[in-house]
């Protein structure tokens, strides 16, 4: 009856791994590489009425950092926006995967109103009181012409809604804005508007998308670019 007894051991039960749902969309949110800085005075180009600077030489870095980070992550398709840094980021990744780059306007940054062409940029330095008001109220459209909160939410959430559609099962990587992926995040974790802002250039967040089930599976990983911290804030 012992012998019996120890040989009959309870079955183990280990934990085991995040395994994406069937037929979700494994969505990679990459913010573009630093791009050129403002000169007062000397706004950037625009792009249907937004900022568009190129990268800046250490954003050129960032992006093949980007690039070599992401080359064995089984990516099945790349998308941009319309503004050039992202494709800019993006360049090298599709060149080592022999992937086309596609736009997804929907993804593009917040429209910023009488602060585009870099004038953002300045403005939040200041401290401005708008810029408070923004933060503090977590609202884009206290700056006067910017694109509404609600609108914003409501483009990328439809954006990434037509990207799982077209990429059932697989795993996408989507070059895009700060603002945008701050939003993506809040839609999927439910949060405050504000709750994810701060993406840093070059890093990497995850969302997995399966229906109406949105899963937060990372945020602003910069482990690719840790080094260059430091030239990114000179």
């Amino acid at each position: 009856m012992t012998e019996k007894a120890d040989s009959e051991q309870p079955t183990a039960f280990h934990q085991r791994p995040f395994q994406p749902p069937a037929g979700s969309m494994d969505l990679l949110l990459v913010r573009h590489g630093q791009s050129e800085a403002y000169v007062d005075g000397s706004p950037f180009a625009l792009v249907d009425g937004q900022g568009d600077p190129p990268l800046s030489e250490l954003g050129a870095e960032q992006a093949r950092r980007v690039s070599v980070r992401l080359a064995g992550a089984g990516i099945a398709a790349i998308y941009v926006t319309p503004l050039r840094r992202t494709a800019q980021t993006a360049a090298p990744l599709a060149r080592r995967l022999g992937l086309d780059l596609q736009v997804e306007a929907g993804l593009r940054e917040v429209y910023l109103g009488e602060w585009e062409g870099g004038e953002f940029r300045k403005r939040v330095a200041e401290n401005h009181p708008i810029s408070q008001r923004m933060f503090a109220e977590q609202r884009w459209d206290v700056i006067p012409g910017a694109e509404s909160s609600e609108a914003l939410a409501s483009r990328v959430k439809d954006a990434i809604i037509r990207l799982a559609a077209t990429h059932s099962g697989q795993r996408v990587a989507v070059f895009t804005h700060g603002g945008v992926i701050g939003q993506a995040l809040a839609l999927a974790a439910e949060s405050r508007p504000f709750a994810f802002i701060g993406a840093e250039n070059a890093s990497i967040s995850r969302v997995v998308i399966s229906g109406d089930l949105w899963i937060v599976r990372g945020f602003n990983d910069t482990a690719h670019v840790a080094d260059l911290d430091g030239q990114a804030r000179a």
